[in-house]
C-alpha cells in the first residue's frame, strides 16, 4: 500500500526559494513565479510510477526526484498553474485517494534566536547549505516539520510575508528543516506566516 505523506501546491515560487531549489535540483530548474507541486510517498520506490503518471498527463517539468528506502519525493513545476494542479490530481487518481488523505503536518520544532553572535553566524555559514549567509546581529528562525516536504510550503509563505534571507530549506528525509535570517521584526512576521501556513493544511 502506498501512503501519501506530503501533497502541497505552491501557487507562485518566490525568488529566493526558486533559486534555492535550483541549487539542489537535478532536473528542470524552476524560475520565480512558477507553480509547483511537492509530493512525498512511502515506500520510496513507488515514486517512479507516480512520477510517470504526472509527466504523461500534463506538460509539467520534473524538478527533482529523491528515492530513499522509506520515502520518495517528487517536485514538478510549470508556469501554468492548471497543469501543475492536474498533474497532482492525476497522481491522486492513480493512488485512489484525495488530498485530504495526506499526512497532516506536525511541527517538531520552532524557535527564534535573536541578535546572533559572530561566532554562531560563522559556524552556520560554514555548514552544508545551499542558501544565503546569515550576518552577525541578525535574528534567525528555525522550523522543523514532519513530513519533510511541508518545509517548502512554509519557506514560500515566509518569503511572501517578510523581507527575510533564506539560509536553508531541507525538504527530504524524515524531517524538513528551515532556517531564515533577517531583522527581528521581519523574522517575527516570517515565523508567524510559516507556522500558520503548515498548521492550516488539512490531513489525517
Amino acid at each position: 500500500m502506498i501512503k501519501l505523506r506530503t501533497y502541497v501546491f505552491i501557487d507562485s515560487l518566490q525568488p529566493q526559494l526558486a533559486a534555492y531549489m535550483g541549487t539542489v535540483s537535478q532536473g528542470f530548474l524552476p524560475v520565480p513565479g512558477d507553480a509547483c507541486m511537492w509530493l512525498e510517498v512511502a515506500p520510496g520506490m513507488s515514486v517512479h510510477r507516480l512520477t510517470d503518471v504526472a509527466l504523461k498527463a500534463t506538460r509539467v517539468h520534473l524538478g527533482q526526484q529523491v528515492v530513499e528506502r522509506a520515502f520518495g519525493s517528487m517536485v514538478f513545476h510549470h508556469r501554468d498553474q492548471s497543469d501543475v494542479i492536474e498533474a497532482g490530481l492525476s497522481v491522486l487518481r492513480a493512488l485512489g485517494t484525495t488530498e485530504e488523505s495526506r499526512q497532516k503536518c506536525r511541527i517538531a520544532w520552532s524557535e527564534i534566536v535573536r541578535a546572533v553572535t559572530p561566532d554562531h553566524a560563522v559556524l552556520i555559514n560554514r555548514q552544508d547549505r545551499k542558501g544565503s549567509m546569515i550576518l552577525p546581529g541578525q535574528s534567525m528562525f528555525f522550523l522543523e516539520t514532519e513530513p519533510a516536504g511541508y518545509i517548502v510550503y512554509a519557506a514560500n509563505e515566509a518569503e511572501k510575508a517578510a523581507n527575510i534571507t533564506l539560509v536553508d530549506a531541507r525538504a527530504v528525509g524524515a524531517f524538513g528543516r528551515l532556517t531564515l535570517a533577517g531583522k527581528e521584526a521581519d523574522i517575527d512576521a516570517a515565523a508567524h506566516a510559516a507556522i500558520n501556513a503548515v498548521r492550516n493544511l488539512s490531513g489525517i
